[in-house]
């Protein structure tokens, strides 16, 4: 017999509960089994077994976005991290205006991506574009950066430093929950400041590190609007992003088995490299409450 507590508790996570069976439960079963099938929408899914997989691995555009992907998340993440620590600790000093000065750099991270793309889409142009004109004044004379098959995916990476701020303020809260002592303690024992940040603010911090690093790859390697607003995936298949392979066969060629197959082996390479990463990380992330596990 239910109790009252019990039945209101039960009444009040029903709206979730549906939501989540209905948008998330459904879908994800629903996609594991299209995976498995030759399905266009129009037509009643077809069982094919394995053969979406195993075409991935002699389709050389799949290939093209792994390796297109792998680029960005291996220049973006770290650079991203790097500047939005840097932002952190400069905005974490007792300087004037610093309110400002926090606000002005997480300012760009709230513009929404279609309308970021559109922005980059007239700074990287070569003919009007803001960075060859900043570039010719220290006479460097600026590439074709979307229109060039070299420049187009650095182009990318450059673009997302715009958003270094949204991690600067997760870093900036870290950074005040370091307790100053230590610090005080590292002056009178008269070390530099380089020091400091090596040996007491970057251990101190490393869990927040360590997650910034983990959503910062799974972010990159569900890229897609940058590449489908400003480059359609070129020039030459050079930003031809994995999500935006998989939204091509999905929506655009109606190939909805072959595009959740590619769902399903995008999840199982975020996983590994998650995996990965936390492996690795515990020889570098000091919990204060013990190893994190």
């Amino acid at each position: 017999m239910l109790t009252r507590n019990t039945r209101y508790f039960y009444f009040f996570i029903m709206p979730w509960l549906i939501g989540a069976l209905v948008f998330m439960v459904f879908p994800i079963i629903s996609s594991l089994y299209f995976s498995f099938t030759e399905y266009d929408i129009i037509h009643s899914p077809k069982w094919i077994g394995l053969k979406n997989y195993t075409k991935m691995f002699h389709d050389e555009l799949f290939w093209r976005g792994v390796k297109a992907t792998l680029i960005f998340t291996v220049f973006s993440v770290p650079l991203q991290l790097i500047l939005s620590l840097l932002f952190a600790i400069l905005v974490n000093q007792k300087v004037p205006f610093r309110r400002f000065f926090r606000t002005a750099l997480y300012f760009p991270s709230m513009i929404s991506g279609v309308a970021l793309s559109l922005l980059w889409l007239w700074v990287f142009n070569s003919q009007t574009g803001m960075m060859n004109y900043m570039l010719g004044l220290i006479g460097i004379d600026g590439p074709s950066w979307l229109e060039s098959e070299r420049w187009a995916l650095a182009a990318m990476v450059i673009m997302t430093m715009w958003g270094a701020g949204a991690g600067m303020i997760i870093f900036l809260a870290a950074l005040q929950g370091v307790p100053t002592y230590l610090y005080e303690a590292a002056r009178l024992e008269g070390a530099s400041r380089w020091q400091m940040l090596r040996s007491i603010t970057l251990p101190a911090i490393s869990p927040v590190i360590l997650f910034q690093l983990i959503m910062g790859i799974n972010d990159s390697f569900q890229v897609f609007t940058q590449a489908f607003v400003m480059t359609k995936g070129g020039p030459h298949y050079a930003t031809q992003f994995y999500v935006y392979y998989l939204w091509q066969n999905g929506f655009k060629f109606f190939k909805m088995g072959y595009a959740s197959a590619l769902a399903w082996v995008l999840l199982i390479l975020v996983m590994v490299m998650t995996y990965l990463v936390m492996k690795i990380s515990k020889r570098y992330v000091h919990y204060e409450g013990g190893d994190g596990a």
